[in-house]
């Protein structure tokens, strides 16, 4: 995709993508370096840290964009239905669909699964030569997201990853239920 048209005009979504690619290379890189200097598990936890702390912030602006969860309506489908809308509201602002090919599913009466084909920051890690040893932060994401959005997750673990050759991440989210809304000091 050009970022200009034939009329000299800019394309500014694929303009807009193209800064993604290269905010994200230059994240890899960044990682690549701090593991070359510092060891891969320093990079591995600071990549950890920083991803949670954004995730933490996008889900406290969801949250405050869609207003309290709803208290637990007695219909934990329901009040799961809603928790799961938030978690794609978050992943969208976090990862721009042109960067992930991902979806979310309620299962059974406390689990949330994200599935995720295709990982732009894996892609970028890879290319940038520090695929091995490098450890997903998945987990610490969706830690920041459930802080932001007053969720206490009873489980947060990947049951497959893209970075470990699988053809897609699996990762569960199970939900202290009933979903209540965080309670805030006046």
């Amino acid at each position: 995709m050009s970022t200009e048209t034939g009329a000299g005009e800019v394309n500014h979504r694929a303009r807009a993508s193209e800064a993604y690619r290269l905010w994200w290379q230059h994240d890899a890189n960044w990682y690549q370096g701090v593991a070359e200097r510092f060891g891969q598990q320093a990079a591995n936890e600071i990549n950890a840290e920083a991803m949670r702390k954004v995730a933490l912030r996008v889900a406290q602006q969801v949250a405050r964009r869609s207003g309290p969860l709803p208290p637990g309506s007695g219909d934990s489908g329901k009040d799961l239905e809603e928790l799961r809308r938030r978690y794609d509201d978050c992943g969208d602002r976090m990862f721009p669909p042109e960067l992930r090919n991902a979806s979310t599913e309620v299962e059974g009466d406390d689990l949330i699964v994200l599935t995720l084909r295709r990982n732009f920051a894996i892609t970028m890690v890879r290319m940038s030569g520090s695929l091995e040893g490098y450890q997903c932060p998945c987990t610490d994401i969706h830690a920041g997201w459930s802080e932001g959005l007053g969720v206490t997750l009873t489980e947060n673990r990947a049951e497959s990853c893209l970075r470990d050759g699988d053809k897609a991440c699996r990762l569960l989210m199970r939900v202290a239920t009933p979903v209540v809304p965080p309670v805030t000091e006046d």
